[in-house]
């Protein structure tokens, strides 16, 4: 296990992975209490929208993705904030137009010769000192935000009516608590891709909800099953030749399963 990484490029993917589950753990946590599950899918595979303009214009792929999610972000929390009593359908619609706005403008994009397998199923271990660069200030950007509105996200998570009786300003955090989301989700798509970026945001905060009472434990606790996932999912797709994405994802399947039966059947 040591000796892989005298590889620059698993070193590499080592940081990212550390990073990612940092911010899956913080993010997977405020997604999972606040119901925005399918919300952070929509965007996840709404920024493929995001990629195929980038590619058209020639920009960074990922900065491409990072502005269309935060758009998509927007639109999402301006709307379901005012009434989401037709949230799957909204959702559902941005998430096929992104999806065919990228597929169109790919399409479109003359002579492009980028692996878009990469975004579509990540690619770890391909990430570049400028993707570590990206994730560790969004990784910034999650922190402070979570740190400094704390008690304010627990208020609005729990009880929305409550938070507003206390004079906090729900729908400017609802706004923030959103993009971050979208933010979270596009650095996550790096490492595990859009298709599967939904497991690592949602199995590690559902597994450490069993371990612990608070959500600044949840937190902590989802941050190292996700580290955990990440490094053993690394290590079998170095050893086996495997898609790095794809090993994550069902290293963190699998122990969802079996804490799973573990609950339901021997702890019982």
């Amino acid at each position: 296990m040591i000796d892989i990484l005298n590889f620059d490029f698993m070193q590499n993917a080592l940081l990212a992975s550390l990073l990612v589950s940092v911010i899956c753990g913080v993010i997977g946590t405020l997604t999972v209490i606040n119901r925005m599950v399918f919300i952070a899918g929509g965007i996840a595979h709404g920024s493929y929208g995001g990629i195929g303009l980038a590619l058209y214009f020639g920009i960074a792929p990922m900065l491409g993705a990072s502005l269309f999610s935060l758009f998509l972000g927007a639109i999402i929390a301006y709307i379901t904030h005012q009434n989401n009593a037709r949230l799957d359908a909204l959702i559902g619609v941005l998430w096929a137009f992104g999806m065919a706005l990228g597929i169109i403008m790919t399409d479109l994009t003359p002579g492009y010769n980028v692996d878009l397998m990469s975004y579509l199923f990540g690619a770890i271990l391909s990430v570049t000192q400028e993707d570590i660069y990206g994730m560790s200030t969004v990784l910034v950007a999650v922190l402070a935000f979570a740190i400094i509105f704390y008690k304010q996200l627990l208020a609005m998570s729990f009880d929305a009516q409550f938070a507003k009786l206390r004079g906090i300003n729900v729908t400017l955090l609802y706004f923030a608590l959103v993009l971050m989301v979208a933010l979270g989700v596009v650095i996550i798509i790096r490492a595990v891709g859009l298709i599967l970026v939904i497991a690592l945001l949602t199995i590690p905060p559902y597994i450490a909800e069993k371990f612990t009472n608070s959500v600044g434990g949840m937190m902590v606790v989802s941050s190292i099953l996700s580290a955990l996932f990440c490094v053993v999912g690394l290590y079998f797709s170095y050893s086996f030749n495997l898609s790095g994405g794809a090993s994550i994802i069902l290293v963190a399947t699998t122990t969802f399963f079996a804490q799973l039966l573990y609950s339901k059947y021997i702890k019982s």
